[in-house]
């Protein structure tokens, strides 16, 4: 008879704990909602009052009403300039993927090599800070006049406006790797390829990630707005088109879709960098 007991005690300890846990996350997780929820609130409340105030400005009804329908077919295709919101945001996030992935190609190793050898910090260094402070949307003419098109000019924004945080960050990296560490390959007499890879790039990983992530942010702001400059496709495209239609709860829509989108890709690369930079204790 005793054998029962011992083996119903430890089950209901085990499942009073384990009830325990769950309220302990079902709590932090009602905190955590509860302050996004209470905030997303108060934004409809005076969202719904400047419509009140300003009848050109769609309710938050409206406008819920107005993203149904229009996420009801987001892949539609009825033309080059009838296209599902689906294809438009694909349509720029594909352009952000080449500018960027060319700026990442060309930044980071001109970051190691900026950062590793002063003469040539010394030649590049003003010429970036000359370039670096100039709006991205100010390159968008030149590629234009270079490449005779708008999607290979709305392109060269994102890269151009991409590639400066990653050489800045990359360098600035470089430059603070400890002179210890170099001491030390210098004695064991490795080649330049074994200290950017055994040495440099362990040690400058989160400056270099943390300009990539910097770089993606700023290529996302900078392809919306080229694209309302040059047509086509994209989100920025299908914003300025319904701007001219003059259905403003799209315009709202499309505010809304920019911003997941963004906080979407920054999110997604944190969570990159976190896990590269990761060290135990």
């Amino acid at each position: 008879m005793n054998t029962p007991a011992t083996t119903i005690e430890p089950s209901a300890a085990l499942l009073a704990r384990l009830r325990e846990r769950l309220d302990t996350y079902a709590t932090a997780l009602l905190r955590a909602a509860v302050g996004p929820a209470a905030g997303f609130a108060v934004f409809v409340l005076i969202w719904q009052g400047v419509a009140l105030l300003v009848p050109e400005i769609p309710t938050p009804g409206k406008t819920w009403d107005a993203a149904r329908e229009l996420f009801a077919h987001p892949f539609y295709d009825n033309g080059p300039n009838d296209k599902g919101i689906g294809w438009n945001v694909l349509s720029s996030l594909q352009r952000v993927a080449t500018g960027f992935g060319l700026a990442a190609l060309i930044g980071i190793p001109v970051g190691f090599a900026v950062g590793r050898f002063k003469a040539l910090n010394a030649m590049l260094s003003p010429i970036i800070n000359l370039l670096r402070p100039v709006s991205p949307l100010a390159w968008l003419p030149l590629g234009l006049l270079l490449f005779k098109a708008a999607n290979p000019a709305a392109i060269w924004a994102i890269f151009i406006c991409s590639i400066w945080p990653m050489i800045i960050n990359t360098a600035v990296g470089v430059s603070r790797v400890p002179q210890d560490y170099l001491n030390v390959a210098r004695v064991l007499d490795l080649s330049e390829w074994k200290v950017l890879t055994r040495v440099l790039l362990p040690a400058v990983l989160p400056y270099v990630l943390t300009g990539v992530r910097l770089s993606i942010g700023t290529a996302w702001l900078v392809i919306v707005a080229a694209e309302m400059l040059t047509g086509g496709s994209g989100i920025g495209f299908w914003l300025w088109d319904e701007w001219n239609n003059l259905k403003v709860e799209h315009i709202i829509i499309a505010i809304f879709i920019i911003g997941i989108v963004g906080l979407l890709l920054e999110t997604m690369l944190v969570q990159i960098a976190r896990r590269f930079t990761y060290t135990e204790e």
